[in-house]
């Protein structure tokens, strides 16, 4: 007998509420992408767990794309009031193996984890490392969305919205005060430069706008500051920003941010 196979639409995973006009055009555009490329066996039985856990009620579609991973709205429901909380489920492909040639680049040299030898323990490492980056962030009063629960491949996290519309990446948004906004991400820089990360690939496609507030998101490949390549990935970061920040008239120096994250960490 052939093996049914279980795939994105057929399962208790996805919402069946009738969605709105602009999320069935999202669902729709995404859904012939993402069924083989991100719900194997495995991934849907962890979603299945996190379900029968309570931590999340369905999925409900997807919000972002990458190399390495998918994330979705995800609904969880209070089971006495009904109400409804959004959530966001990031989904790391274990399909993706280009990109996960260079994960151990960023792993090398990190105490907390060892370099695994097959593919799929590469992936749910990166999953791992995404969601203790986030966590050591979100302790040390960064803007990063709150990290709730990570299992195998998949990370669950604070849903970044408004009443259930995700935010915007800052590339895409309309920057009315530049400078007020730049010293709010100078400010979450400093605070996980000073908690002993480096983002190792901040620019304003990863940095999401919820009203006037930064929140730096994709943490997975960030470097602890003793990393080989840590002032590198640092420097990087720094140049992206102020290049997407003096275009806004900012004004900002790479030597500048670089010096007060330095000073800022030896007074710590």
């Amino acid at each position: 007998m052939k093996k049914r196979q279980r795939g994105f639409d057929g399962l208790a995973i996805v919402s069946k509420r009738k969605r709105p006009p602009r999320e069935e055009k999202q669902f729709k555009a995404a859904f012939g992408k993402i069924s083989g490329k991100v719900f194997d066996d495995k991934t849907i039985d962890v979603l299945l767990g996190l379900i029968n856990k309570k931590v999340i009620s369905s999925l409900d579609y997807p919000i972002a794309q990458g190399k390495e991973a998918m994330v979705f709205r995800a609904t969880v429901r209070d089971a006495a009031t009904g109400q409804a909380e959004f959530r966001a489920v990031k989904i790391f492909k274990y399909e993706t193996s280009s990109f996960f040639k260079s994960m151990q680049n960023y792993v090398e040299g990190d105490p907390r984890f060892r370099i695994p030898s097959t593919h799929r323990a590469m992936v749910q490492l990166w999953a791992r490392k995404e969601y203790a980056n986030l966590k050591k962030c979100f302790e040390a009063g960064v803007s990063v969305p709150e990290p709730l629960i990570q299992r195998e491949n998949v990370v669950v996290m604070q849903f970044l919205g408004e009443e259930g519309i995700p935010c915007t990446l800052l590339e895409k948004s309309e920057v009315e005060d530049a400078s007020a906004l730049w010293k709010k991400v100078l400010q979450s820089l400093e605070k996980a430069y000073c908690a002993g990360l480096v983002h190792a690939d901040l620019s304003s496609f990863n940095i999401i706008m919820c009203g006037n507030e930064p929140f730096f998101i994709d943490w997975g490949q960030s470097v602890l500051l003793e990393h080989p390549q840590a002032q590198w990935f640092l420097e990087k970061d720094v140049q992206n920003l102020v290049k997407f920040f003096n275009k806004l008239g900012v004004g900002a120096s790479v030597k500048d941010v670089l010096e007060r994250l330095q000073k800022r960490r030896a007074r710590k």
